[in-house]
């Protein structure tokens, strides 16, 4: 089993009533609510506690990608996956690196991707994961400009162009709807002959379908609540048999928020307001239309929602949601190291997972409480996670495919 440690980068100084007064996060006038000081403070912190987790023996360290949003301030999440790349390296921190998202449905230059997912590599030594979501459509369609109706052809293609701009011997061609290059011949090229890819996706029939016909690891953001949408990890194992392939559980990577205290009273003393504020101000305050512009969504996607609307868990109440509701619904799991040990690992033996990555930081949460949370989950709850999954599918020898292999391996 792997576990990794995973962290958007929020503005962590908005005020208490941001819910009440702004209505998304993607249009949040930037001057009015932002100190300069305090944004420069929580990059170098989320860079700082990055890097512990890294330091207390995470198998990975994992951030992902969002444009013009205040609860995620990482545009492009290679430039502070070089830092964290070099500064592993330099200290012989075997530790992967998860960057869990460039999404291709928005990006208007994917060989660019594939140039910086290269160098990363290459700094690393060989540890990088790759994340290829296809995008949100807020970000893609709002945010980027992008037709609601190109959003997964773009993908489609950017994502083929990036695979084959990594492995072709010989510079090539390529004349496609959205890309035109007469040559085709990025240096450097990847370590690893064959990046791991990881998809973030949230359950749509048709992306769950393309990320297993690609051999690919799907990866389930489950912020509305795994009690509410944890069908979709049995849609997925169900495609998956359809489709000829196996039920390895390093096929799935599966991302939890947590907070651990020495006792539950502790950990929703300690915790409890910065998890609410995290998600009433985060993808909250995330328009439910925003979404799902028409076009976005192929007919199986529509379909599946249709029928079955609790994929969306908490979300359609999550600007409003209370602390109880959060917490009940496992939206964030939150409690002793006993409490969240046991939870996660019914999660995992359940839904088959892998790959397990942690979300460490939520919304106001300051650094030294952090650093907390990181630390006790790799002192106390890590090594009983390892154990037990080990005990339940260590026994049939499960082969990761998925993982980073690096130079010496």
């Amino acid at each position: 089993m792997k576990v990794l440690s995973f962290q958007q980068l929020p503005y962590r100084h908005l005020p208490d009533d941001f819910a009440e007064k702004y209505n998304s996060v993607v249009t949040t006038p930037y001057f009015d609510l932002v100190d300069s000081e305090l944004m420069h403070q929580d990059h170098v912190h989320f860079l700082d506690e990055m890097l512990h987790a890294a330091r207390c023996g995470f198998d990975g360290i994992g951030l992902t990608e969002h444009s013009q949003a205040s609860y995620d301030v990482l545009p492009n999440p290679n430039l502070q996956l070089a830092a964290l790349a070099y500064a592993t390296q330099s200290e012989g921190l075997d530790t992967a690196l998860a960057c869990l998202g460039r999404a291709l449905g928005k990006s208007k230059e994917p060989l660019r991707i594939a140039e910086e997912y290269a160098v990363l590599d290459q700094i690393s030594g060989g540890r990088l994961i790759a994340g290829f979501p296809i995008s949100l459509s807020y970000d893609s369609n709002q945010n980027q400009g992008i037709p609601p109706i190109e959003t997964r052809a773009r993908f489609a293609e950017n994502i083929a162009l990036i695979d084959k701009a990594h492995k072709e011997k010989e510079p090539f061609a390529w004349n496609g709807r959205f890309n035109k290059h007469p040559h085709v011949n990025i240096w450097p090229r990847p370590v690893q002959p064959n990046l791991p890819v990881w998809s973030p996706a949230v359950g749509n029939p048709h992306t769950l379908g393309g990320i297993l016909d690609r051999n690919q690891v799907f990866l389930y953001l489950s912020w509305f609540g795994p009690k509410l949408t944890g069908r979709v990890f049995q849609r997925y194992w169900d495609l998956a048999e359809e489709r000829g392939r196996d039920r390895n559980p390093y096929r799935l990577a599966f991302l939890q928020c947590v907070a651990v205290g020495e006792t539950d009273e502790e950990a929703h003393r300690e915790y409890g307001p910065h998890v609410k504020a995290g998600f009433n101000t985060g993808l909250g305050c995330i328009p439910p239309t925003s979404l799902g512009i028409p076009g976005y969504m192929d007919i199986r996607g529509v379909e599946a929602i249709t029928k079955d609307p609790g994929d969306f868990g908490i979300f359609p109440k999550m600007r409003t949601a209370t602390y109880e509701e959060i917490v009940d619904s496992q939206a964030c799991i939150v409690g002793s190291v006993d409490t969240v040990t046991e939870q996660l690992l019914e999660l995992v033996k359940q839904n088959r997972i892998g790959n397990l990555l942690l979300m460490t930081q939520h919304g106001s949460m300051p650094t030294e409480l952090t650093k907390k949370n990181i630390s006790l989950l790799a002192e106390k709850v890590m090594p009983r996670l390892r154990e037990e999954w080990a005990k339940t599918f260590g026994d049939q020898n499960w082969e990761n495919h998925w993982w980073p292999t690096g130079l010496s391996k």
